[in-house]
């Protein structure tokens, strides 16, 4: 009789697999401990007992548990990454603020004030030197301008 490790080949090939379905193994334990936790509608007892079932019968833990609880783990992993991408969105926006209009458009603007009537010709040469002394921006900046 002929086993795998009388080809050096198929020992190497048997190891792998053990060894990646070890590592398959603690990927799903750490997984569903993870979802365990992250599940706002199991109390701190249920969560404790899972947790118990896990660790004390570990392959009959995750297995009932991903029976029982399985469907709704992708759920609050796709709830919990929607949160994380809004966050992010609202940092980012809250952080780059608004764009900075460039000295070309505030000149528009003040030469449209001053057409109207709304602000004397003093007031716009005023205006226009404060726009014109300001350093200007590289394109696509969106530093926010400090007075306007």
């Amino acid at each position: 009789m002929y086993l795998a490790y009388d080809y050096p080949l198929l020992g190497t090939f048997w190891a792998m697999l053990w060894f990646f379905l070890w590592i398959m193994w603690f990927v799903l334990l750490f997984k569903i401990v993870f979802d365990v936790f992250r599940d706002d509608s199991l109390s701190g007892g249920g969560k404790a007992g899972w947790l118990v079932f896990v660790i004390v019968l570990p392959f009959l833990g995750v297995f009932v548990y991903l029976i029982s609880r399985g469907k709704d783990m992708g759920r609050r992993e796709t709830a919990q990454k929607i949160e994380q991408k809004q966050a992010f969105d609202s940092y980012v926006k809250e952080t780059a603020g608004t764009p900075r209009s460039s000295s070309a458009d505030e000149l528009a603007k003040l030469s449209e004030l001053r057409a109207h009537g709304d602000i004397t010709p003093e007031e716009f040469q005023r205006a226009k030197e404060l726009v014109l002394s300001r350093p200007t921006a590289p394109a696509g900046s969106t530093a926010v301008s400090g007075s306007r």
